[in-house]
Order: structure tokens, then sequence, then C-alpha cells
């Protein structure tokens, strides 16, 4: 007899492909984990490498904890009410069939849906939270500030710390309570608790309970947040001013008072009404708290503003507008604005400089936002180095004077490698920039050009005499990421500048500092791998075990890792401190939530030619201080963090939360402190609400009688002019100092205003030169308003005299001959003599490929009158009766070019003699019409208007030998075939 043995049983397919399904899940779930843990990883080295590791785990632990505390405010709440929903149903209770089919569709997925909504629901609460925890930390953290507000008599700080944090938690809790309800309702109903049939509701006493309580404990919170809502008021915007005006205070503030006290009386008749089953009067409460706020909300308020407050406005509100007026000062830092009324003389007389010439010594004719194209092509060496536009400005004290500059840093320009953009290059090879260029903002060369202080590869200048550190790892156009550092002794493989010894071509470096995370293992490499998404980090055989990697190299995006809790100044600016190029960085601390001070967008309020509107994640503030100067060390990338303001409330809340990240400013060096100035984004701000808070009654408030304006920039009228930096002396000041100012013109709608000055503002931006001393006069801002009785052009129509000045526009004319444009210059304005001088500097270019920029002539004003040089000393002499007694940078200058001089005043009455302008309004014409002929291929008109410009061009110089030209320089022009340099 044989046998045969039973076929192995098959494994199930629904098994396998379970298996399978959690195996893939799992493998899938460890990749993600992995990519999560390597990114948080990483962060930590780069916060362990600067040594700001507590800022991390702060953040780290703040979002974890409001993580928690978020999911189970909204998780246990949701679960236990649908666990009592469920247990305490009608097991007898008789249901529709409609009923008996959704409950056939529920049941098998009931003990799922138990956990899993809860879950659900908590895990989108503790996202929500944890987005608050710097609120609730604030909150904790919060500090007094000794001042109250004029509505209730709350610290201010109540404001800034405590408000937001109740708002959120009052809005948390009520989510939570409203979503608790309605998923009451939803399981009351499918389970018969609740039934609805026959035009009848009946609810079962365990579901009226539960639906009670909580309607009750939602309108408690709605109670709460209108009695918060009071508060709020006092940062919220209302007709005329932020917080409440006479409506507000009388009529909104008491209606919300009201409507806080009848929630609180309705939640109780719901409370009544779970033990003792009368829905009537909760249901009536409720209805008449609706019709309540209509009435006390709108209808209150309509009525006594319509009926009181606007026949008798400006009585009943001036209180109020008091109020706003010392709020919204206070928030700003401009409640201590001195200001002068400022008598401006008009009229031009020799010598009238001769007190302020320590002023004009310093006037920067070197215009920063211009001069880049000339600075690329003197000192940049290689197409792989660039310089920011515009370039930045600093002073420096050189032979013991202290000298107004014009900086910027020789960086990377990464994009200019083409087809050398290997891995290896972009990475290993190129890593740093080298050297600061720095010219002298009130001089130039016979050709025009930027005198330079410092300069070349390597450099020569004050700063290499110093023994500077040149090399520039951390810049605002240093590479992604760059692999630096080697064992002792191995050959540097890093580009150090284009220039080697005994004719090499380039000259070799190896990173020596701390400035990155190691990536000297194996594990820390894949780490860097994944971050960068590159696997020539991984095998690399130029990846050592000294090796670091440089990356968040921007000095505003590392101080932005290390102090998240700031808002930074959009113009940071390098300088050579202690022998180290050092990048200095602004940091605000901002609020939405300083009682009585009216909001501003902070993007719009910086925005002007120089910089368009930023983003920022807080953009409507109304609270702004300068808390922190932080400094980024280009070589190395240390972040140093100085608690500027230590008096400012937000930011001693701010080291409280992360204490140990900052240091006091009185740790800052003496050369550091020599280097600090005002911050460029504070002033805008400050003059944005200067413009209608500059005075003082609320009259003029109400009136709005005179409100002022930033005048739009010359070059660039659909933007802001810019405020400029410059070393100059106010009129109530004995010295000038290094200072920033602005000017204003009145406010209109429509474009309709006169541009005027109507005022002028400076503030003192030095800081001093002594380690732990702040100078006193430092922040202090000085105002000039200008007397009503005399009228100070503004800039808009200082620059339209200059267009259209004859003798000007003839003289521009001929400057353009050829492949040349004209640039204006920055329109700096300053107060001397008496008056206001306008300077501009003129710059001519060729429209070629090839851009070089150099400084031609410079253009003057005073009162109505103008003069057009050569230099700054010979346009002040000509202005001011032949000897301004004015010293300037350029008074031992002789342009190569001085052929072209001219001045005029702003009345039309020309300077040069009748034949000689005559002789330039010909020139000038003729070489209009002899461009219009050529566009519009007329040779033979061409020809004719060439003929033309050649006689006029000869008369000029006939007249120049006889010594009738304009100016007291002036030489003869040019002929009508050369072509200016550049």
């Amino acid at each position: 007899m044989t046998t045969t043995s039973a076929p192995n049983q098959a494994t199930p397919p629904n098994r396998s492909r379970r298996i399978v399904s959690i195996t893939l899940a799992v493998i899938a779930a460890l990749v993600v984990a992995f990519f999560v843990f390597a990114n948080l990883y990483s962060d930590w080295l780069w916060f362990a490498q600067l040594g700001f590791t507590g800022v991390l785990t702060t953040q780290w632990i703040g979002r974890s904890v409001m993580f928690v505390v978020g999911f189970l405010a909204m998780a246990v709440p949701v679960w236990g009410v649908i666990q009592l929903a469920y247990r305490l149903r009608p097991v007898y209770a008789r249901l529709s069939s409609q009923l008996d089919r959704y409950q056939e569709v529920v049941e098998p997925l009931r003990r799922l849906a138990m956990w899993g909504i809860p879950i659900f629901f908590g895990f989108f609460a503790g996202f929500a939270a944890s987005a608050q925890w710097e609120t609730t930390w604030l909150w904790v953290n919060g500090v007094a500030t000794s001042v109250t507000d004029p509505q209730f008599g709350l610290d201010t700080g109540f404001y800034l710390f405590g408000m937001p944090f109740y708002a959120a938690a009052l809005g948390f809790a009520s989510a939570v309570v409203l979503v608790c309800l309605l998923l009451t309702g939803v399981v009351s109903y499918l389970y018969g608790s609740v039934r609805v049939g026959q035009r009848e509701l009946r609810i079962s006493k365990a579901a009226r309970i539960q639906l009670a309580i909580l309607a009750g404990i939602y309108l408690l919170l709605q109670g709460a947040s209108l009695w918060l809502d009071r508060f709020r008021s006092l940062v919220e915007p209302s007709e005329r001013i932020t917080g409440p005006g006479y409506v507000g205070a009388n009529a909104v503030i008491p209606g919300q008072t009201i409507l806080a006290i009848a929630a609180v009386i309705v939640a109780l008749a719901f409370f009544v009404t779970a033990f003792l089953g009368r829905w009537r009067y909760p249901l009536i409460g409720t209805a008449l708290l609706v019709v309540s706020a209509i009435v006390v909300g709108a209808a209150i308020p309509w009525a006594v503003t319509t009926f009181q407050v606007r026949p008798n406005q400006l009585q009943l509100e001036s209180q109020y507008f008091q109020r706003n007026l010392e709020g919204t000062k206070a928030a700003y830092g401009i409640d201590k604005v001195e200001k002068e009324n400022f008598q401006a003389t008009t009229e031009a007389e020799a010598g009238q400089l001769r007190n302020d010439a320590e002023s004009t010594a310093q006037l920067r004719i070197m215009d920063p936002a211009i001069i880049g194209p000339t600075v690329r092509q003197l000192e940049q060496y290689r197409a792989y180095y660039q310089f920011t536009n515009p370039l930045d400005v600093d002073r420096y004290t050189i032979n013991g004077q202290t000298q107004d500059t014009v900086v910027s840093l020789r960086e990377l320009n990464m994009s200019q490698l083409g087809d050398a953009a290997s891995w290896q290059n972009t990475t290993l090879v190129y890593t740093h920039g080298y050297g600061m260029v720095a010219a002298a903002g009130n001089e130039r060369t016979a050709d025009g050009d930027p005198v330079f202080l410092e300069q070349a590869i390597p450099g020569t200048g004050f700063l290499t005499d110093l023994k500077y550190e040149p090399r520039v790892y951390f810049g605002e156009t240093s590479p992604t990421y760059s692999i630096v550092g080697a064992p002792e002794g191995t050959d540097p493989i890093e580009l150090d500048y284009p220039l080697g010894a005994d004719g090499g071509s380039d000259t070799r470096t190896t990173f020596s500092g701390d400035g990155g995370p190691s990536v000297g293992n194996v594990f820390n490499r894949l780490i860097y791998a994944l971050k960068f998404q590159s696997e020539q980090i991984l095998f690399s055989d130029s990846v050592n075990a000294d090796s670091q990697i440089l990356y968040e190299r921007n000095p505003k995006d590392r101080v932005q890792k290390v102090a998240p809790y700031l808002t930074l100044d959009s113009d940071p600016y390098p300088t050579v401190v202690d022998g180290r190029i050092k990048w200095v960085i602004d940091g605000y601390t901002t609020s939405a939530n300083y009682p009585y001070s009216t909001g501003v967008s902070l993007s719009r309020a910086i925005a002007d030619s120089n910089n368009p509107a930023p983003t920022y994640a807080l953009d409507d503030i109304n609270y702004i201080r300068n808390s922190v100067k932080a400094t980024v060390d280009a070589y190395d990338g240390s972040v140093n963090l100085y608690a500027w303001d230590d008096e400012d409330p937000l930011l001693q809340a701010w080291q409280k939360v992360y204490p140990s990240s900052l240091q006091p400013w009185s740790e800052m060096s003496a050369d550091l402190m020599s280097h600090v100035r005002y911050p460029t984004d504070l002033m805008k701000v400050q003059r944005s609400m200067l413009g209608v808070y500059h005075v003082d009654d609320p009259r003029s408030f109400f009136q709005q009688d005179n409100r002022w304006t930033t005048p739009n920039d010359p070059q660039d009228p659909a933007t802001f002019q810019p405020p400029y930096y410059l070393t100059m002396k106010m009129p109530s000041q004995d010295d000038p100092s290094y200072s920033m100012f602005t000017s204003f013109i009145p406010a209109s709608q429509g474009g309709q205003a006169r541009n005027v000055l109507t005022g002028y503002l400076a503030v003192d931006s030095n800081a001093g030169n002594e380690k732990g001393t702040k100078r006193d006069d430092y922040g202090r801002l000085r105002m000039l308003v200008i007397d009503s009785a005399t009228t100070v052009p503004g800039p808009g129509q200082v620059q339209n005299t200059f267009d259209s000045d004859t003798a000007v526009s003839s003289q521009i004319n001929i400057l353009q001959q050829g492949q040349s444009e004209v640039l204006n210059g920055n329109l700096l304005t300053l107060p001397v003599g008496g008056g206001l001088l306008y300077v501009q500097p003129v710059f001519v270019q060729s429209s070629g490929d090839t851009q070089l920029p150099q400084l031609r002539r410079v253009l003057v004003a005073f009162g109505n009158e103008i003069a057009f040089e050569n230099t700054l000393s010979e346009a002040l002499d000509t202005l001011f009766g032949g000897d301004s007694g004015a010293n300037t940078g350029d008074e031992t200058v002789t342009p190569s070019d001085q052929g072209e001089g001219g001045s005029s005043d702003g009345g039309g009455t020309v300077a040069p003699s009748g034949d000689y302008a005559a002789a330039l309004q010909e020139a000038g014409d003729a070489l209009t019409a002899r461009q219009a002929a050529l566009t519009s291929g007329d040779l033979a008109a061409f020809a004719q208007q060439d003929a033309r410009l050649t006689a006029a061009v000869q008369r000029l110089l006939a007249l120049e030998a006889e010594g009738q030209g304009g100016g007291s320089t002036a030489t003869p022009a040019p002929t009508p075939e050369a072509t200016p340099a550049g």
C-alpha cells in the first residue's frame, strides 16, 4: 500500500500581503524618522558650534510642551463627551429606520471612531497650540513696565504680555467646547438621546445635562472674551485714532461690560436648565443676548456718534486724541524729539559757510548707489568677485581725523564660474571672498573716480596697515555651503586670491577657524549629504578628519536663527573691528499691543528707492525698539548679541525666555562702539509716524492742518527718498557728529502737495568710542520746524530747478555727447549758513556694456540760487559770492575735464555772460536736433545740425579765451567729436 503525503498548506494570500504592507510601512516610517532626525541633528550641530544650543532646546521644549498641552486639552474633553454621550444613551429608545441604517454603518467603526476622533482633533489642536508657545512663554516671563494706560490704569505689560495670551487661551478653549458641543449633539442624535420628529424635539435627561453644561461653559467663555475685548479696544483702530475715543470709552466699553455680565447670567440659566429641565429661559436669554449685542454694540454707539460726537467732536474727543498722541510717541520713541523753529536764510553771501566748514568738509559726493560699477571695474580683479549694490557707508578714524567712507566687501559670485562650477570648485576651492574696499566719501580723483583708502589684492591702505583679517567666509553672497579645514601640513586647496608668489597665478589657503560643524566622521557626512542632497559630501576624498561645513552664511540669517524673536534691520553693514571684519546688524523688538498707539505697516514704512518693501511675519506694529546690536564675524561666523536697550520690557522678557544668549552692551569693545550707528529702518519708521505725530496739541491733530510726508526720491519719484548718513552739525550742536537725516514736505491727497520743506530731522548716530560708555547724545532726535514765513524749496522742487535751468541743461547736453549718459547722484540736504544747502553730484558713464560712472560735476542750491561746477569747492564758492568759507574734500583737485563749468540762479538770471549763455543754449539745441535727425535717419539734417553744433562749440571756445565763460575756473568745452570719459 502506498501513501502520499499531504501537500503543504499555502500561506493565505491576504496574510502575505499584510506582512508585505506592514514591512513596507515600517521601512517608510523608519526612513521618514531618519530624515526628521537628520534635520534635527544637523540643527543641533549648527547651534552647538555657535554656542547657542540653549536657543534651540528652548524652542524644542516650548513647542513640545505646548503640543502636549494642546493635544490633551482637546483630545481628553472630546473623548470624554463622546464616551458620556454613548454610555448614557437610552437602551430601549425607539429609533427611526433612517437612524437604524446610520447605526448599522457606524457600529463597526464605533470603537475606532471613539478613539480616532479625539486623536484627530488633538493633533490639530496640538499643532495650533505649539505655534503659540512664544506667546505663552512671554506671558510667563512678562515684566512690569511701570507705565499705566489712561483708560483702565493697568500696567502696559498686561497689553504686551498678558492680553495676547488670554486672547489665545480663550479662543482655544472656545474651540474645544464648541467641538465637544457639536460631537455631543451628533452622538446623542445617532443613539436616540436626542429625537426629532412630528414637530417635536425630545432630549433625554443625560443628554440635556451634558448639552446644557457645555452650552453654559461656552457662554461663560464668550462672557470672558467680551470682558477681554474691553482691554483689546485700546490697541484696535477706531475712527480717527487707535484706542477708544469718546464713543468707545462712553458707549462701547460700558456696552461690552453689560454684555459680558449678561453672558454670564445666560450661562447660569443653562446650568439651571441642566438640572431643572426647562429650556425656555436659557433660550430666551440667548435671544435677548443677541438682541442686546446688536443694540449695545451697534445702535447705541451709532446714536452717540451721530447726535453727540460729530456736532462737538473736538471738545469731546480732545482728551482721547491727547492719549493717542502720547501713546504713539512713547511707543515709537519719538516722545523726546527736540524741536527748534527754524527761520531759514535763503540769500547766499560770501563767507556764509565759514562757521560750518567742518560740516561741509565731510559732504559725501561719492554716491554709494551709483559708484558700484566703478568700484567693480577698478577693484573686482576677477569675474568671480562682486560687490554689494548699493555700497555701504561707515566712518573710520584715520590719522586722528574722522573720515566718512563708502565701503564694500569683495565677495564671491559663483554664477560667474561657468563651466568651472563643479562640485569640487564650488564647495572646496572657491570658499571665500577677500578684502574690504573703502573710499573717501568726500573726495574724488582728477578723473572723477573714488579716492580709495583701502584697496587691491593683497590689500593696501589704512586697514591693511592695521593687519586685519581680510578673508570673507560669511557674507551676503557666500556659497550655500563650503567644506573647509585640513590637518596641519596638508597642501591647501582653497583659493585665497588670484595672485601668487614668484609670478604664480594664485595663492592658496586653509581655513583655520571654528566656523561650522565637523564633517570629520562618516555619520556627520551622511547627515549633511542628506541635508544638502549631495552624495559628494559622503564620498569625496577631500573631506577629511578636520573638515568643517560652513552654511547659513548670510549674516542676517545667522542672527535670525539664534535670535528668532528679533525683527532685523534690512541694511547690515560690514566694518573692521579689532582686526576682524564684522557684520553689524540691528535687531528690533516689536509689538502690535501697545495701548493707544497707532499702528504702521513696517514693510511700507521702510520701503524707499534703496530698499524694496520686504516681508515680515509681524508687519503691522505699534511699538518698536532697537533692542539688540548683533555682530557676525566674516571669517568664522561667530555671532555676538548685545542688549543695546536694556530698559525695553520686551527684551527683558525675551532674556528670561532665552537666558545667557545676550551680552550687556557694556561688553562691546571701544572699536566696535565707534562703528555702531543709529539704524536706518528705525529712522524710517519714526519719520513715517512723525509726519502726523510731530504736533503736540489735540486741536492741530484733529484739524490735520500740518501733516507732513517724506518727499519722493527725485531720481525715483515712485518711492520715498531714503535717509542719509553724514557727519554734520545741527544748529543746536556745538560740533559736527556722525548723523542721519531726512526731510519733510506738506502731505496732500492726490499728489497736489507743494514741494517745499516743512521740517528737517536729524538723529545723532555716534555712539562714542569708549568701552562701557554710550555717548549721551546718541539717538537724540533733533527737528527743525521750518518757519512758514520762509519758503525753502523741497527736494523735488530743487531737482526740477536743476533740470530746467537753461545753463545747466545745456552743459548736461554736452556731457551726454556720443555714447555717454548722465546720472544724478543723491540729493543731500545740509543745515548750514543759516539755511539749507542742497548738494548733488553728477556722474557720467558710457551707455555701452562697460559702465564706469565718474564724477564730472556738482550741483548745489541755496534758497533759489544754484551753481553747477566741476568740484564741490568751486560750486560753493560760485554760489556764495566767490568765497563760501567752506572746507570740502575736493579743494585740491583739478578735474581733467574742467571745461564745461557754469552756474546760474533759480530765477533765470544766468551767471555767465549773455553771449556765453546763448552759445551754450545753441550748442544744446543743436545737439538735441542732431540726435533727433540721427534717430529718424535723416542724414542731411544730421550733417546740418552737426555743423551747427561745431560752430556753437567753437564760439564757446572763443568766449572762454576772452574770459566770458561761466564759473571761476571754467575752461573751454570739448569739441563735438570728443566723448567724455566713462
